[in-house]
C-alpha cells in the first residue's frame, strides 16, 4: 500500500512540475511586461524602445496570416500552423481565428502552453518519450481539445496505450513517416503501416492520420531543385497513404509541409493539411530562398530586433547593443531593415554587441541612433527573447510574452 501511494505521489508531482503556470500566475506575469511597458499607446513609441528589443509588426504579420489563409482556401488544403516558430498563445489564437484547423507543437512544453490556454487541435509533431513526459502528455490529454501525438516506434505506441488506459481517456495518434530527413519517422512504408495497424488494434488509442515533414528541403534556395527533391523525398508518405487505402485504413489527416514547400506540397495532392510556421513573421533565411519563377514571396518580414548604436569611435563601423544573445546563429547573418546606410552589413561583435560595417568610408551613425534588423532564423531567435513588442506603424500598441520560450 505504501509503495502504491508513494508511486502515485511521484507521478502527481511529475505532472505538476510539467504543468504550465496557472491562470492566476499567468495574469500576474502578464502585468510584468518589461521596461517598455510604459510606452504602450504613446505615438512615436517605437523609436523610444529600450533596446535590444524584439519588434513584431502586427500589420505585416496579419497580412501574412491572411495571405496563407487565402492560399490554403484556394487550394482546398487545411492549415495547422506550427507554434515552434512564434511560441505565442496570442499568435496561435489569431491563426485559429483565421481558420486554422489547429496548431502544431514541436515539444511537449509548447503543447502544454497551447493546450492549457484553450488552443484546439494541437498536434505534437515529435515523439514524447520517458515516463515523466508521457505522464504530462496524458494529463494534458484530459483537458486539451483535440490533442494529437505523433508516434514512430512500436514500443512508444505500447507505452502511450498503457498510459492512456490508466487515465480513462483515449489518446489520438498520428503516425510519423520519415520523408528523407532521418530525424524521426517510421523508416519504411511497411513500418508505418504496421504502426497504423497497431494503433487501430490498441484499446486506448485513436488512429487520426499520418505525418511527413521534410525539414531538410525547406531552405534549398533554387526552386526547381527544391521542388524536385520534395517530390522524391515525400514519396514514402504517398506510398504509405496508398498502402493504407488498400487496407481500408485511409488516413483522415495527412500532415506536413513547411513555409519553404507550401506552394509545392499544395499542388502534389499528398497532404491535406500543412504545418507552415515561419510564414507568419519570416526571416533572412527564408527571404533568400527563391520562389517559383523568381517571383516575390507572398509573405513579408514582420519580425525585427531593434538595437541602438552604443559606440562609434572608429571609422568604417559602429557598434550596436545586439549581439550573439539576440540572434540565432545557426543560419545567415541578420540584415538591416532600417536605420543603417544602404549597403551596410552586420557581423557579431560579442555576446552583447553587433558590428555595422559601412559600405562607404565616410559614412557614420551617431550615438543613440537606432537600427532594426531582420532576424536571421526566426524560431530560435524568438526563443532568446521574453517579449514581443507589438507595433503598428511608429506606435507600440502592446507587449506579448513569448509564452513557450525555452519549454521542451
Amino acid at each position: 500500500m505504501e509503495s502504491n501511494i508513494g508511486s502515485a505521489l511521484i507521478t502527481g508531482l511529475r505532472c505538476y512540475l510539467r504543468r504550465p503556470i496557472t491562470e492566476d500566475k499567468r495574469v500576474a506575469n502578464a502585468n510584468d511586461l518589461g521596461p517598455n511597458a510604459a510606452l504602450i499607446g504613446q505615438p512615436g513609441s517605437r523609436a523610444r524602445l529600450m533596446t535590444p528589443s524584439l519588434v513584431l509588426d502586427l500589420d505585416g504579420m496579419e497580412r501574412n496570416i491572411e495571405r496563407m489563409r487565402s492560399f490554403a482556401a484556394e487550394k482546398n488544403i487545411g492549415l495547422r500552423p506550427h507554434c515552434k516558430t512564434h511560441k505565442s498563445i496570442n499568435i496561435a489564437r489569431l491563426q485559429i481565428e483565421a481558420g486554422a484547423l489547429g496548431i502544431g507543437a514541436a515539444t511537449l512544453g509548447e503543447a502544454e502552453t497551447m493546450g492549457y490556454a484553450g488552443i484546439p487541435g494541437v498536434l505534437v509533431t515529435s515523439p514524447v518519450i520517458a515516463d515523466t513526459k508521457v505522464d504530462a502528455l496524458i494529463a494534458l490529454n484530459q483537458s486539451a481539445d483535440g490533442l494529437m501525438q505523433t508516434v514512430d516506434n512500436m514500443a512508444n505506441l505500447r507505452s502511450l496505450d498503457s498510459a492512456a488506459g490508466k487515465s480513462g481517456k483515449s489518446l489520438n495518434v498520428v503516425i510519423d513517416v520519415d520523408v528523407g530527413l532521418h530525424r524521426t519517422g517510421a523508416a519504411s512504408v511497411a513500418d508505418a503501416v504496421a504502426l497504423v495497424q497497431a494503433t487501430v488494434a490498441a484499446e486506448h488509442l485513436n488512429y487520426s492520420g499520418v505525418q511527413g515533414y521534410a525539414g531538410h528541403i525547406m531552405h534549398i534556395e533554387d526552386f526547381e531543385e527544391r521542388r524536385k527533391t520534395n517530390i522524391i523525398d515525400t514519396k514514402p508518405l504517398n506510398d504509405t497513404c496508398a498502402a493504407l487505402a488498400e487496407l481500408n485504413l485511409p488516413p483522415a489527416i495527412v500532415s506536413g509541409a513547411g513555409t519553404g514547400t507550401y506552394d509545392i506540397d499544395a499542388e502534389l495532392g499528398v497532404m491535406n493539411e500543412m504545418q507552415t510556421g515561419s510564414y507568419a513573421v519570416m526571416d533572412v533565411e527564408y527571404r533568400d530562398v527563391h520562389c517559383e519563377s523568381a517571383g516575390d514571396w507572398l509573405f513579408e518580414p514582420a519580425l525585427f530586433v531593434r538595437a541602438t548604436v552604443v559606440s562609434n569611435n572608429h571609422n568604417g563601423h559602429a557598434t550596436i547593443d545586439a549581439g550573439l544573445k539576440c540572434f540565432a546563429t545557426d543560419g545567415p547573418l541578420p540584415d538591416f531593415a532600417s536605420g543603417a546606410p544602404v549597403g551596410s552589413s552586420y557581423s557579431y561583435f560579442g555576446d552583447e554587441h553587433g558590428r555595422i560595417a559601412f559600405a562607404q568610408a565616410n559614412e557614420r551613425l551617431a550615438l543613440g541612433d537606432a537600427v532594426e534588423c531582420i532576424v536571421p532564423h526566426c524560431d530560435p531567435t524568438i526563443n532568446l527573447h521574453d517579449f514581443y513588442h507589438c507595433v503598428r506603424g511608429d506606435t507600440l500598441v502592446d507587449i506579448w510574452p513569448v509564452d513557450a520560450r525555452g519549454l521542451h
